[in-house]
């Protein structure tokens, strides 16, 4: 059984999208004290998300040992500030606003628990640089998003109208979205759980 840690109806709607048969839950894994102890550590963006994708897994493999658990974590980096998920509109205009006319970094890690230990893992990263919107269109944008916007990290949904918030994208689309899938497709069929 594939098991998806993770409560992201974006990975969800991927994982579903490749034809991958899962199941998903809700870990139980203190991820705000994690991240607390990991940046007073001084650990890297990089670091953290795949600190956090690995706990999130290894909370629910507990659970279901004989599963396959994908666990993924994703960071927004900007000029040495790593971003939260916007707890409310407010919060989320006054990141985009600091986001606005600046390139930053989307880090995503996954992982798959296996057999009792972290099987796989991969890090990647991708450098979006939002373009230098008007306040008039950051009203009309966050009036017409509404809650949604508050399920990722930066804000945005690239895959709907927060693609208009930007000059310039480099990196791998899934990552991006929260979830390297391609990498994470071919570590499924090396841990058998898919046909090669």
């Amino acid at each position: 059984m594939i098991l998806l840690a993770s409560a992201s109806p974006t990975r969800r709607h991927l994982l579903q999208q490749a034809g991958i048969p899962f199941n998903s839950a809700v870990p139980k894994f203190d991820e705000e004290g994690c991240k607390a102890a990991l940046k007073r550590a001084g650990a890297d963006a990089a670091h953290l998300a795949e600190a956090l994708a690995e706990g999130k897994a290894a909370s629910l493999a507990e659970i279901h040992p004989d599963a396959i658990v994908i666990g993924a974590d994703q960071l927004l980096e900007c000029e040495g500030t790593c971003y939260d998920k916007p707890m409310d509109r407010a919060a989320l205009c006054t990141q985009l606003l600091s986001l606005r006319g600046k390139t930053h970094r989307l880090i995503t890690a996954a992982v798959l628990h296996v057999e009792g230990r972290i099987g796989w893992r991969h890090v990647d990263s991708a450098e979006l640089t939002m373009r230098d919107f008007s306040d008039g269109f950051l009203e009309s944008y966050l009036d017409s998003q509404g809650e949604r916007a508050l399920g990722s990290v930066g804000g945005y949904q690239l895959e709907g109208q927060g693609i208009q918030l930007f000059a310039r994208i480099e990196g791998d689309y899934f990552t991006i979205l929260g979830l390297p899938l391609l990498p994470l497709l071919e570590a499924l069929r090396q841990a058998g759980a898919l046909p090669s």
